[in-house]
């Protein structure tokens, strides 16, 4: 995910980001004001955000003072101005404790916010690290108005505030919330990464003008569908500004592809990756001393299997083993930008004029995805894949409404590469899926359970019609490890530290892929008569979803290779955008799909297709539905993943 989310509470918490994160995760000097510690560590002030500022006094873009920070996250909830506050009271005539009173927001609380960490794609950042200034300011303004949306949806969609007796009644914070926004240019390795803390207050005004506390299970609970809503808002906006498109990627085999901006190699976002490196080495031992782990008595401590659970807990305590002390000496953006891109061109295994010309390898990549790649969403089919794929994905197959929509949006940016699509569209798609293929098994025990957003789904498929879910391969009982005075064992020849092999529980995606085609092959063949009209118009959609190299036009023949294209031939490619694109190493050139291999694809659809039109009449007729045809071109897989390139990309968390 490319938005995290952490508690903060007052006292060592509230310190720790007074003390560090409010200036760009360096080390704050003793008894130094936060605007020039600021200035010293090189990043803007802060600056307040949300609707709910007017309630405070305070307006949108205005800089944080230490004090409002201080009033507001560190005093347990109270008025930002609540020394002014206090002190007008006093004046007044007014007890301490009245004083005290009025510059409070409701009850004293003891988590007194949430941590909202927004950062984009590693290939957008490498776009704002290394490119010109005018390239800087587009991402930098995608970035700004993406927290902004992302912001105003938890207001309208998710911020909830609970009261009543155990807080069985919830309201919306009519007013909106208050958040303060940090900003930050690079990660604790030295690499760019341009991102932003937005520290989002729990407190909230109810109708009747009394303040509640905003419910932060409900803000952990959407922080996929915020993600994913981020992610499309960033790469549609870049994407339409700057001429570019973005391409699906493999990170982590099994895993669903992440969306990059096409054209940036491979090899800038390894640059990036070395922190990733570090945590997946040290993950991969935290995981052999998981499975060889014994108690007294020599029997194993843990499952000899290593769940998705277990993995993400691993992983964080590999984070912060690994994690890097703070950086040094402050160095301003212009500095930072000519030292990354130095770096880059000396460290990264890039050419130097593919760094210096990175736009201009995105666009012209970007020029050959948009040629032959439509932008078709076909809501109803949508539907299918969103509903397969979330009910594949969730453990006994039950889900709520927020993973069916982080699943939309997903989908969305899958299907429209770049492109901007119409408000609301992700709604759509959710009210299709929940409206045709989810049934409703809430049992509600309270009032929140009768909620929309916390009604309890199932598909409307049985596990018969998906395919068998996938048996855990036999693991043998682990043997108990060797004693801390004998000599480590021997290692495979070639294999290094962290390389073991290491029984983990098969991931789901791949199947939750294979389900979404299995179920759009039932419903063409069990309502055959009802979508023949439409056509079930696959085709055009699919165009959309599957990956470029399955989709380009044939190939000129090898001996012309390094001929234009013909004028007045729409479909061809040009060969010079193809040559740019190949030499950016994207997934087109990482696959080594040639010409030959590209003829061949084309006649395998083709001669499927044709053979699938001539058995279409008979789907009418048909009582039971078939064993689903051989993979066609209106028969691809929607998420189809790609397979990983050399260079594979950084793993979860930046």
């Amino acid at each position: 995910m490319t938005v995290d989310i952490r508690v903060i509470r007052a006292g060592q918490m509230y310190r720790y980001y007074l003390r560090e994160t409010v200036v760009g995760d360096g080390r704050r000097p003793a008894r130094t004001p936060l605007r020039p510690a600021q200035e010293q560590a090189g990043v803007p002030a802060g600056s307040w955000m949300g609707r709910g500022l007017a309630a405070l006094g305070l307006a949108p873009g205005e800089e944080v003072t230490e004090g409002q920070l201080r009033n507001l996250f560190g005093e347990r909830g109270r008025h930002p101005y609540a020394d002014r506050i206090e002190a007008d009271r006093l004046a007044q005539g007014a007890s301490p404790k009245q004083a005290y009173r009025a510059g409070a927001l409701g009850r004293r609380v003891t988590v007194t916010g949430v941590d909202f960490v927004f950062r984009p794609q590693p290939s957008i950042y490498l776009l704002w690290a290394l490119g010109d200034e005018e390239t800087r300011l587009v991402i930098e303004a995608a970035h700004e108005r993406a927290i902004v949306r992302v912001v105003e949806w938890i207001e309208d969609e998710v911020a909830v505030i609970r009261y009543g007796k155990d807080g069985i009644y919830r309201v919306r914070p009519p007013g909106g919330l208050v958040a303060a926004r940090f900003r930050h240019y690079e990660a604790r390795s030295g690499r760019p990464l341009l991102h932003d803390h937005v520290l989002l207050s729990v407190k909230g005004q109810r109708l009747d003008g009394a303040w509640g506390s905003i419910h932060t299970t409900a803000l952990y609970e959407n922080t996929v569908a915020a993600s994913a809503l981020y992610n499309e808002l960033v790469a549609s906006e870049v994407c339409e500004e700057l001429g570019l498109a973005t391409e699906p990627r493999t990170v982590t085999e099994g895993r669903r592809p992440v969306m990059e901006i096409a054209g940036v190699p491979h090899g800038l976002i390894r640059w990036t990756a070395r922190r990733s490196d570090q945590i997946a080495t040290c993950l991969a031992e935290l995981e052999h001393e998981y499975v060889t782990a014994v108690d007294d008595d020599g029997e194993p401590r843990f499952l000899p299997v290593v769940s998705e659970r277990a993995r993400a807990k691993l992983n964080q305590i590999a984070a912060r083993k690994t994690r890097p002390p703070k950086k040094g000496m402050a160095r301003s953006l212009v500095q930072l930008r000519a030292d990354w891109k130095q770096s880059a061109i000396l460290t990264s295994g890039v050419p130097a004029d593919v760094i210096s010309s990175l736009l201009e390898y995105a666009r012209a990549a970007a020029a050959v995805i948009r040629a032959r790649v439509a932008a078709v969403v076909d809501v109803v089919l949508a539907a299918v894949d969103v509903a397969a794929t979330v009910f594949v994905m969730n453990e006994g197959g039950r889900f709520h409404r927020r993973h069916l929509l982080a699943e939309a949006r997903r989908h969305l940016a899958l299907v429209l590469r770049g492109r901007c699509r119409g408000p609301g569209l992700d709604d759509q798609v959710v009210a299709a899926a929940i409206a045709t293929h989810c049934l409703d098994i809430t049992e509600p025990k309270t009032i929140r359970g009768l909620e929309a957003g916390y009604r309890l789904y199932t598909a409307r498929w049985t596990l018969s019609d998906l395919p068998a879910r996938r048996r855990r391969a036999p693991v043998s009982a682990p043997e108990p490890p060797a004693d801390p005075g004998e000599p480590a064992a021997p290692r495979a020849p070639g294999q290094d530290a962290g390389e073991r092999e290491i029984p983990r529980v098969p991931l789901q995606y791949d199947r939750a892929v294979l389900a979404g085609a299995v179920v759009r092959e039932q419903l063409r063949a069990t309502t055959a008569t009802a979508v023949r009209g439409r056509a079930y118009d696959v085709v055009a959609h699919q165009q959309a979803a599957m990956p470029e190299q399955l989709l380009a036009p044939e190939p000129a023949e090898a001996e012309h290779d390094d001929q234009e294209p013909e004028a007045g031939r729409g479909e061809a490619i040009d060969m010079k955008a193809l040559r740019a694109l190949r030499e950016s190493r994207t997934d087109v050139e990482a696959l080594d799909i040639t010409a030959e291999r590209l003829r061949h694809l084309q006649d395998a659809f083709t001669a499927a297709a044709d053979r699938a039109h001539t058995t279409m009449g008979r789907y009418t007729h048909r009582d039971d539905a078939e064993t689903p045809h051989p993979a066609r071109r209106d028969d691809q897989q929607t998420h189809r993943p790609q397979q990983p390139g050399p260079h594979r990309g950084r793993d979860a968390g930046h």
